[in-house]
C-alpha cells in the first residue's frame, strides 16, 4: 500500500509490536462511547469485520463519567429528599447519608453497564482493543497500548473520539479545590458548601441533587436564568423549583478568579458593570459546557478540516471529505447527545454495508434531568414560524392533571405545537417528572408524521401524566376538556 492519501485499501502486511492489534481490518471504530460500540456491534452484525479501539474506558463518557453516574446520584438524592420531606403526608423520618457508599452504588452500575458493552460487542465478533488511535494516512491508523504501538490497516473508519468538558482559563479542574463533573460523581463525603460555575443543563443537575443531599449551593452564570437554551417559562419552573431546595443563583456574573481559603476555595465573581464578590465554599465545581474532542485521531492526516464551530463536516450519512471516513456523535455537530451519537452509529455502518440509511436529525429529543424534568421534541412555537408554518400550540398545566397532584408535581406542564393547516405535530416541550420518558410519544407522533387527531384522540391510561399530551393536543384544536 502507498503511504501517502493515494492509497487505495488496507495492507495484509503492517508489522505489529503490540498483542491484540490485527495487522488489518474492513471497518476501524475509534471510540467505544454510545456512538462508537454501538456503530461496532451494527457493522459486526451486518457482515463486516470490525475493529474497536478505545483508549479509556468502554461506553464513554456517557456511561462512565456522565448519563449514567449522574442519574444514579439524582436518584439517591432524590430518596434522601424525599424520605425527610414527607411530614405533611404523615411519614416523618431520620436519615444519615453516606456518600462513599451512594459512590460505590453509583459505580456498581457503571460496572455493570460496562462490562455488557464489552460482552455485546465480543458476542457481535468485534475486536476490542484498549489503546490509542490516530490516522496515519487515508488507510492506516498508528494504535498505541501498554504493550507498544501498532500499525492497524482499514478500509472504512468511523470516528466517535465524543467531547471533552470546557475548561474556563484559570480554572483547569485540579480534582481537589476546582472540580468537573466527573470529579464531583466521584466525591466520597458531601460537600459543606459548593460554588457551581455555569447554570446550563449539568450545572442545574448537579446543582439540584447537591442541594438534595443537604449541600448549600450557589451557583453562578453570565445569563440572566438558569437553562438558557430554553424558553423563559421552562427556565422559570426549574430555577423555582431549584430555589425551592435550597440553591442560590447569582445571574448576570462570571468566575473571574479564585484562591485556595481555609480548606476550601474563595470565588470571585464579576457583573458586566466590573463589580465583585466573593464567595467561600469547599469546593469550585466548574460545568461551562463541553467541547467536541477532535484533536484526539489526527484527522488533518487525512486532510480533515473542522467547521467554523469546531465540528467535523458530515452529510446525510455521516460520512466525511474522505468518503471512507465518517464522523458520529459529539464530534459531528450538535446536538451532543448520546442517543443522537449511537443513532448516528447504526446510520454510518448501514451505509458501509451498502443499505440505503440517511440521518434525519429533525426528530431528536432531549432531556434535562432535573426537577422537575424537561424533554424537547421537533419545533417551538417560534422555530415552526421561522420554518413558515402557520402554527398553532396547545398547552396543559400540571396543576390540572390527577397524577400529577398525587405525586405532589404540579410546576409543569405540556406544550404541543402543530400546523394549523394541516394539524400535523411539529414539536413538544414538556416540563414535568418523568419528561424524559413521556418525550417518547411525541418523538413517535413526529416520526410518522402524526396529527393533532391522532394524538388527542389516543385513549391514555388514567390517571397518569401522559394524559397531558392528550390534553395539550386536544387544547391546541379547542377541545380540551380539562384545561381552558
Amino acid at each position: 500500500m502507498e503511504e501517502g492519501t493515494g492509497s487505495t485499501g488496507p495492507s495484509k502486511a503492517s508489522a505489529n509490536t503490540a498483542d491484540g492489534v490485527p495487522a488489518s481490518t474492513e471497518v476501524l471504530v475509534i471510540g467505544a462511547g454510545p456512538g462508537g460500540y454501538v456503530a461496532a456491534i451494527r457493522a459486526a452484525q451486518l457482515g463486516l469485520e470490525v475493529t474497536l479501539v478505545e483508549k479509556d474506558a468502554y461506553g464513554g463518557t456517557c456511561l462512565n463519567d456522565g448519563c449514567i453516574p449522574s442519574k444514579a446520584l439524582i436518584h439517591g438524592a432524590d430518596v434522601a429528599h424525599e424520605a425527610t420531606t414527607a411530614e405533611h403526608l404523615g411519614i416523618s423520618a431520620e436519615i444519615s447519608i453516606d456518600v462513599d457508599r451512594l459512590t460505590d452504588w453509583k459505580d456498581s452500575v457503571v460496572d455493570q453497564l460496562t462490562g455488557g458493552v464489552e460482552s455485546l460487542c465480543r458476542a457481535a465478533g468485534v475486536t476490542l482493543v484498549d489503546g490509542h488511535a490516530a490516522f496515519v494516512d487515508d488507510h492506516r491508523a498508528r494504535i498505541s497500548t501498554d504493550d507498544g504501538e501498532a500499525t492497524l490497516s482499514f478500509e472504512y473508519a468511523i470516528v466517535a473520539t465524543g467531547s471533552r468538558p470546557i475548561e474556563i482559563p484559570g480554572f483547569e479542574p485540579d480534582g481537589e479545590y476546582l472540580l468537573d463533573s466527573s470529579d464531583a460523581l466521584e466525591l466520597s463525603t458531601r460537600p459543606d458548601e459548593l460554588v457551581v460555575i455555569g447554570a446550563g443543563y449539568i450545572g442545574m443537575e448537579l446543582s439540584t441533587a447537591f442541594a438534595k443531599l443537604g449541600t448549600d449551593v450557589t451557583a453562578v452564570e453570565m445569563f440572566d436564568d438558569v437553562l438558557p437554551m430554553y424558553d423563559d417559562d421552562i427556565s422559570r419552573v426549574v430555577r423555582e423549583q431549584a430555589v425551592e431546595y435550597g440553591v442560590e443563583f447569582r445571574f448576570g456574573e462570571r468566575a473571574a478568579d479564585w484562591e485556595p481559603a481555609d480548606d476550601g476555595v474563595l470565588v470571585t465573581t464579576e457583573d458586566e458593570d466590573g463589580a465583585t464578590a466573593q464567595l467561600a465554599a469547599d469546593a469550585a465545581l466548574v460545568v461551562a459546557g463541553r467541547e467536541p474532542a477532535t484533536d484526539t485521531a489526527n484527522l488533518e492526516a487525512l486532510g480533515i478540516e473542522l467547521d467554523e464551530d469546531g465540528f467535523v463536516p458530515t452529510d446525510a450519512q455521516g460520512r466525511t471529505v474522505r468518503d471512507h471516513v465518517f464522523a458520529i456523535g459529539d464530534i459531528a455537530g450538535e446536538p451532543m447527545l448520546a442517543h443522537k451519537a449511537s443513532y448516528e452509529g447504526e446510520i454510518a455502518a448501514a451505509a458501509i454495508a451498502g443499505q440505503p440509511a440517511a440521518l434525519d436529525h429533525e426528530v431528536m429529543p432531549a432531556a434535562v434531568f432535573t426537577d422537575p424534568e424537561v424533554a424537547t421534541a421537533g419545533l417551538t412555537r417560534d422555530e415552526a414560524a421561522d420554518a413558515g408554518y402557520d402554527p398553532v400550540v396547545g398547552r396543559m398545566p400540571l396543576q390540572a392533571n390527577g397524577r400529577a397532584l398525587t405525586v405532589e408535581a404540579t410546576d409543569g406542564f405540556v406544550r404541543v405545537v402543530a400546523d394549523a393547516a394541516t394539524e400535523r405535530v411539529l414539536g413538544a416541550q414538556i416540563v414535568a417528572p418523568n419528561a424524559s420518558e413521556l418525550i417518547g410519544e411525541i418523538a413517535l407522533a413526529l416520526e410518522v408524521s402524526a396529527d393533532l387527531s391522532t394524538l388527542a384522540g389516543t385513549v391514555h391510561t388514567h390517571p397518569t401524566l401522559s394524559e397531558a399530551i392528550m390534553e395539550a393536543a386536544a387544547d391546541a384544536r379547542d377541545e380540551a376538556i380539562h384545561t381552558r
